[in-house]
């Protein structure tokens, strides 16, 4: 809504050229560590599909990406595959097993429910004089589209909205489209903000759209740096939003939206900003929120 092989030198085929990392530096799939030990270069070469992006990768790819050997890569790769953690999809050629969502879903469980969020939504409508209020996430089966999971409307339907229920579907799953979408981009990984801007404006969005991809990418720029976005008419003619970032542990979830009438507010105030950017904080913190210990 508001805004819808073989092992060594045999490497695989490559789907991009990454420069092998010097041992000194940590990689950007595992900051926290040099790769010293078996364990933490498992964990490297499975954090480096999600880095890396793309369909497949070979053994000597993920070696650049990694900084580790080609061989030791290789035996992770194999030994993943009996785990159930890889699957070799073509002669070189392995992925992430769908096990691997498994363990995602896992990890989101209990996270947040949803009282919790109506609570939240609710005083961010009742805070911005009756603005509708939505809970937007990253969708689960496609890492590049979102998801509206809750709402605080009133009495509000899709018909006083103007939008239909196809318009949902089509225009609010865009990164591309909207103050919630571009606000949850800003924080996506580089290979999939490229999908995005691969991807064409959908054809019902509205007149205040970021058609134009460097502008796009401005945009994202501004929302790290704000830690809000502004939306005018973007997903729809007539209606302006203010969005804030939804992070756990780390990482963008998804984002609460306010919206509101051009009418009503031309320009967001910073009553509105600040109401949006406190909503979206406390369902960061319901999300990061870790069970008490037994007997505590």
């Amino acid at each position: 809504m508001g805004e819808g092989t073989t092992a060594g030198a045999q490497r695989g085929p490559r789907h991009a050229q990454h420069p092998r990392r010097p041992s000194g530096d940590a990689p950007a799939a595992g900051a926290r560590t040099s790769g010293s030990g078996h364990a933490e270069r498992v964990f490297l070469v499975q954090t480096a599909f999600a880095e890396l992006g793309g369909y497949a990768h070979g053994p000597g790819e993920i070696a650049e990406f990694t900084g580790l050997d080609d061989s030791v890569v290789y035996r992770i790769l194999q030994s993943g595959i009996y785990q159930r953690i890889f699957e070799r999809v073509d002669r070189g050629l392995y992925r992430l097993r769908t096990s691997a969502a498994q363990l995602a879903f896992t990890a989101l469980d209990h996270r947040l429910d949803g009282d919790a969020s109506q609570t939240v939504l609710r005083r961010l409508r009742e805070a911005t004089d009756g603005g509708l209020a939505f809970l937007y996430m990253v969708a689960p089966f496609s890492g590049a589209q979102r998801q509206c999971m809750d709402m605080a409307v009133g009495d509000s339907d899709l018909a006083e909205l103007g939008m239909t229920p196809r318009d949902v579907l089509s225009v609010t799953r865009s990164l591309r489209t909207g103050a919630s979408g571009r606000t949850i981009l800003a924080y996506l990984p580089q290979v999939l903000q490229q999908r995005v801007l691969a991807e064409p404006v959908p054809d019902q969005a509205g007149p205040g759209v970021h058609r134009d991809n460097d502008a796009l990418l401005a945009s994202l720029t501004e929302v790290r740096d704000l830690g809000h976005a502004l939306g005018f008419e973007e997903c729809m003619a007539g209606w302006n939003s203010c969005a804030a970032p939804i992070m756990w542990d780390g990482s963008i979830m998804g984002s609460a939206l306010l919206l509101k009438p051009r009418s009503v507010m031309p320009q967001p105030p910073g009553s509105v900003i600040e109401a949006t950017k406190e909503a979206a904080a406390e369902l960061s913190r319901h999300g990061a929120a870790r069970p008490a210990a037994d007997g505590a």
